[in-house]
């Protein structure tokens, strides 16, 4: 049996708004294979970014437990956390997150350098040539479209060989025509890599391209 690259056991996020308490997760089950990809969809407001945020121990669950690439995250405090994800975890945002002051190559460099890897240069200079943006090395963030920032990201998240790689909404910005690119981008480096994909989008197509699909209503997985 393929072991876990992710779990979540009966998780729960609770949040303070204007006095009250408000129940944003409740009861989340949810367990990825290592290899696994995996599509968390549902309607806006419920709560498939707090949950990846979740998974990928960049937050804490009010209640319940998650055990990234076998690790409990509960005992763990906050650089801790970070220490886990340098060099396993890879992240793709919506909004690409790119440094403004960096050229695409440092941008790249910047996962591959923190996880202490000698070679983090030649490693970005693969990644950026793997996503068609060998020309685009010294370019900064303003400089390139939304298509070249986002795989821009691409490359800087799988530069550092992850296990693991969370995207949330990654062609969410971007139009049909190069979301559809960067959606061929992200399986073809998770096939290359093996690397477990676990994605939030509003995207079908993106979805039916994973090996499964969960729904969250409501805080609750269906």
């Amino acid at each position: 049996m393929s072991r876990s690259a992710v779990v979540a056991r009966d998780v729960c996020k609770e949040v303070s708004s204007g006095g009250a308490s408000l129940t944003i997760l409740s009861g989340v089950d949810l367990d990825v294979a290592a290899g696994e990809s995996v599509a968390i969809v549902g309607a806006s407001g419920s709560g498939k970014t707090t949950l990846l945020s979740l998974l990928a121990g960049l937050d804490l669950p009010s209640r319940g437990e998650i055990v990234l690439d076998g690790q409990s995250l509960s005992p763990l405090n906050e650089d801790a956390r970070a220490s886990l994800r340098a060099g396993r975890v890879g992240f793709v945002f919506q909004s690409f997150q790119l440094l403004a002051g960096f050229t695409a190559l440092e941008n790249v460099m910047l996962p591959a350098e923190l996880a202490g890897l000698a070679d983090a240069r030649a490693r970005a200079l693969d990644a950026l040539e793997r996503v068609g943006l060998a020309a685009r090395v010294s370019h900064y963030p303003h400089q390139l479209s939304g298509g070249e920032q986002q795989r821009v990201a691409i490359a800087r998240a799988y530069c550092g060989q992850p296990r693991i790689l969370f995207a949330d909404e990654p062609t969410g910005n971007l139009d049909t025509a190069t979301g559809a690119r960067i959606i061929e981008l992200l399986f073809e480096m998770n096939a290359a890599e093996g690397t477990t994909l676990v994605l939030v989008t509003h995207d079908a197509g993106l979805a039916r391209r994973c090996g499964r699909t969960v729904t969250l209503r409501e805080g609750r997985l269906e």
